[in-house]
């Protein structure tokens, strides 16, 4: 377990051990990020320098925060977060290709012990998040530390995802638990009993 301390700078909170990490880019966050000034589309350029990976094609709408401005955020290609993407980053955070991410979504690989006096002493500890290739975590949805999900796989909206979520299914719910396997039926309906091509 690490013991941080927590640092504010030009609005953007970092934890460290106790020297600044990368604080050239929490400015740059703070400043192009948390402000939204312009709604800047990200070059890829200036995200490789603030993320851990970037693929091509990745789309991440203001605000976006991060413990540590993205540096151990791993993206694939053609990667989009809606409005405030948490990155709770202090140990890495792996997303696929395609994979399309709501407003106000938490990944947190942060978590704190139950025990109270490992908290107090400022105990914390940290374990990787993956989700895969193709995915839609849906408004709201927290991922905690330590969580899995398979390619393909929706979250819905609100959930909070607290165990692993296999490949290919759809998942709702406190705490989020498989509803359905994708199949057929959507390949025709886009939304309830909405279907394709439908006017309506």
């Amino acid at each position: 377990m690490k013991f941080l301390k927590k640092c504010t700078m030009a609005n953007c909170i970092c934890q460290t051990t106790g020297n600044w990490q990368n604080s050239k880019w929490n400015v740059w966050t703070s400043f192009m990020i948390l402000t939204g000034r312009g709604r800047p589309k990200w070059q890829n350029e200036g995200m490789k320098e603030m993320f851990a990976e970037i693929g091509k094609g990745c789309y991440i709408e203001p605000p976006f925060h991060a413990n540590f401005s993205g540096r151990h955020v791993h993206f694939g290609n053609h990667v989009y977060a809606n409005f405030n993407l948490t990155a709770v980053d202090d140990t890495h955070i792996y997303v696929g290709d395609h994979t399309m991410i709501g407003p106000n979504v938490t990944l947190a690989s942060a978590g704190h012990p139950v025990w109270p006096e490992l908290r107090k002493k400022g105990c914390q500890f940290n374990m990787p998040i993956h989700i895969g290739k193709n995915c839609w975590l849906g408004a709201g949805t927290v991922v905690v530390p330590g969580v899995s999900i398979g390619d393909n796989t929706v979250i819905g909206a609100g959930s909070i995802v607290t165990k692993d979520i296999p490949a290919n299914v759809v998942a709702v719910g406190n705490q989020c638990r498989v509803m359905r396997e994708i199949g057929e039926r959507d390949k025709e309906y886009y939304y309830k009993d909405r279907k394709i091509g439908d006017a309506k």
